[in-house]
């Protein structure tokens, strides 16, 4: 969000300082080196409905670099591994009755087909997905991937925020039994390489390796508060302070209240309250595939982990097969503490139990990435807990992946809401009557992860 956000910003004429926690820009979307190969830490997909993306890539003039290809879905349950995500599949799933089936088939349609649903934002998704499909649906289909990626936030769930889910993938599609689903070649460091190539060229600087440590501000005439930068760490260990009359900050909320100590308690209790669970991504380069698909989900109450992807099903990288295993939980759950051999050997036998014919001497590579602050939880009502994106301080906008809702974390999402964001300066500054309160292109700050 932060690098779209700068780019918006630099390109409508302001001046831009863009400062990165990382030694290497993109966040979520960075990438690492995997054994000779250049990979996203977290995986990224595109579906159909993402057109931020789109308009983006064609500004940047790598349109050409997205692809489609035909994807499926798998589900694992009962130790067995199952065609998923079509009609057919349904049918002849042999964990559910003719009536369950039919009532999910209308289930799914339906979610698909809508393009707004306000009458579900204050209820929970347990208790909506059972009213629509049955007790068994749930119990069979859905409370295992809740359970394992929300924990003790599982039974409260926005239903709105599943149900976008749900209806962004199922437009994804190619016809009723195929789904098609993007990737950018070379990944997304493709689009973050694009994005820091074009803040420069239209004036703008990126800073990397400098975390944020505090967002500044000054008391106006009028007794408010406007910022007037921000202050940050840097390679050199020296503290830099980065002036400006404009900040947008991308850093998770968790962290916004040590970072802006300025703003009115009442704003920071708002953004403490708001939930996140971490994620950790085990990373497998194999010799062989484990399944067809390019995502399972495993329904199994012993397999601690809510599916798996196996993403050369989707971008060929090479000839060998990578899978990522995700695991989501609260940052205090133990597990989170896990050494990396513990987590590896773990993944490793869930995928073996997919698929019993993998060896360990099929492992040709691994890694282990994590994110403590990866998920926000969006509860019943969520909508109304999200502060504004404007804040009290004059010149300070704050959102991070929370301001997506009822969105799902999203390359699409971020590129929206990062240019909403910067287009925001713009009329303000073209409102201003006192050309002596800033330039007509103020400075801009655009902070990403902090």
């Amino acid at each position: 969000m932060g690098l779209a956000a700068a780019y918006r910003a630099a390109k409508n004429g302001h001046e831009v300082d863009l400062v990165e926690a990382a030694p290497e820009p993109g966040g979520m979307a960075g990438h690492f080196d995997f054994d000779g190969v250049s990979l996203e830490r977290f995986y990224h997909f595109v579906c159909k409905t993402d057109y931020p993306t789109f308009a983006l890539m064609d500004q940047l003039g790598i349109g050409n670099k997205l692809h489609w290809r035909p994807t499926s879905m798998g589900f694992f349950s009962r130790n067995r591994l199952y065609n998923w995500g079509d009609p057919i599949a349904l049918l002849r799933f042999p964990g559910l009755g003719p009536i369950d089936k039919l009532r999910y088939g209308a289930f799914a349609f339906t979610c698909v087909r809508r393009n707004s649903w306000p009458a579900i934002e204050h209820e929970s998704a347990k208790t909506w997905i059972t009213r629509w499909c049955g007790s068994t649906v749930y119990r069979q289909l859905w409370q295992p991937l809740f359970d394992h990626k929300f924990y003790e936030y599982a039974d409260n769930i926005s239903a709105a925020w599943i149900w976008t889910r749900i209806r962004r993938i199922g437009r994804s599609r190619k016809s009723m039994f195929q789904e098609e689903l993007g990737y950018i070649e070379g990944g997304t460091l493709t689009l973050v390489n694009a994005l820091v190539d074009a803040i420069r060229a239209h004036g703008g600087r990126v800073h990397l390796a400098h975390p944020a440590q505090e967002v500044t501000t000054e008391l106006t005439s009028a007794g408010d508060r406007k910022v007037t930068g921000v202050r940050t760490g840097s390679p050199d260990k020296r503290i830099h302070h980065f002036p400006a009359d404009a900040v947008i900050s991308t850093t998770p909320t968790p962290l916004v209240s040590a970072l802006v100590p300025d703003l009115p308690a009442d704003w920071k209790q708002r953004y403490e309250a708001i939930h996140n669970i971490g994620v950790i991504c085990v990373v497998f380069k194999l010799k062989r595939s484990v399944t067809p698909h390019f995502w399972v989900n495993i329904s199994e109450q012993d397999l601690e982990i809510p599916g798996m992807i196996e993403f050369t099903n989707l971008r060929h990288i090479g000839g060998d097969t990578v899978v990522y295993v995700p695991y989501y939980m609260p940052a205090t759950n133990a597990k989170f503490s896990w050494k990396d051999e513990q987590l590896l050997d773990e993944a490793f036998a869930a995928l073996q139990r997919v698929n019993s014919s993998l060896t360990r001497t099929d492992i040709l590579a691994t890694k282990v990435a994590r994110l403590r602050y990866g998920q926000p939880i969006c509860e019943p009502g969520f909508a109304a807990k999200i502060p504004p994106v404007q804040t009290p301080i004059a010149g300070l906008q704050i959102a991070d992946t929370c301001y997506y809702y009822p969105e799902d974390r999203g390359i699409a999402e971020s590129v929206r809401l990062g240019s909403e964001m910067a287009d925001s300066l713009t009329a303000v500054s073209q409102h201003r009557t006192n050309p002596s309160q800033s330039s007509p292109n103020p400075k801009t700050l655009a902070d990403l992860g902090g």
